[in-house]
């Protein structure tokens, strides 16, 4: 068995260097390699997240703007509608001022027809009236000089 413990002392004391040399190849793994790595990734992982935030603040401005540009044009129709309603307002107003002006001259048409109508009628009447004691006369004297010429005569 002390073969054994000499055989595995000797093995030892054999991998000593290598151990040795293991344990500095970590330590320069960890100056050289693993540090620089781990801070580039940092920085990478920092520019990162800074564009994330860019981007992120760009969205929010960007959903700032368009709620700005959708008020306006909210604004802007509301406006435009107004606008069509006060011109359709005052289409129908002047519309009513020339249906009560068209009725009125009517009205006043009307009425004077109706006087020239009246006049007609009474200056007819009159004629009428003139042209009936005429139309009687001649009557009376074509119905009756027959029976009015013996009596004339006598």
């Amino acid at each position: 068995m002390d073969e054994i413990l000499n055989q595995l002392a000797g093995l030892v004391l054999g991998a000593v260097p290598t151990m040795v040399l293991f344990l500095l190849l970590v330590v320069f793994y960890g100056l050289l390699v693993r540090r620089p790595m781990d801070r580039v990734l940092g920085e990478r992982r920092a520019r990162t997240s800074g564009a994330v935030e860019q981007a992120r603040a760009a969205i929010d401005a960007a959903e700032a703007r368009t709620a700005e540009y959708e008020d306006s044009l909210r604004r802007a129709r509301t406006e435009i509608l107004a606008a069509r309603e006060a011109r359709l307002k005052q289409w129908s107003v002047e519309r009513d001022q020339a249906l009560s002006d068209a009725r009125a001259a009517t009205a006043e048409k009307v009425k004077a027809a109706k006087m020239e109508i009246g006049v007609c009628v009474s200056a007819a009447r009159q004629q009428i009236d003139g042209m009936s004691a005429e139309l009687s006369e001649q009557v009376l004297r074509a119905v009756l000089p027959a029976r009015t010429q013996p009596e004339a005569a006598q």
